[in-house]
């Protein structure tokens, strides 16, 4: 596979080395911060403070446990759906 690169703020990424790419919510729950699906934080937002939107990038094999991996934060979902088009657009270029 050829390199195809996803320029953000702060950094770019290989997109041919990712081998999990999803959104997820931030959320500050008990003094912790967690990911959570972004279906779980819209069914308790009453219940949890949102810390931002993220999109996770992994790069270890499916199967193990992830520790190679970048989060990229944004403010707002249009934002993480925003990347998420862009990077779709050049997978499939």
């Amino acid at each position: 596979m050829t390199q195809k690169l996803y320029v953000y703020d702060g950094g770019e990424i290989d997109l041919s080395l990712v081998t999990r790419l999803y959104p997820a919510a931030l959320i500050s729950a008990g003094g912790e911060s967690a990911s959570v699906s972004l279906e779980w934080a819209e069914m308790k937002k009453e219940q949890i403070t949102l810390e931002a939107y993220v999109l996770i990038c992994d790069f270890d094999h499916v199967g193990e446990v992830p520790v190679n991996r970048v989060e990229i934060r944004f403010v707002t979902k249009e934002e993480l759906f925003g990347a998420m088009s862009e990077i779709a657009s050049l997978v499939q270029s």
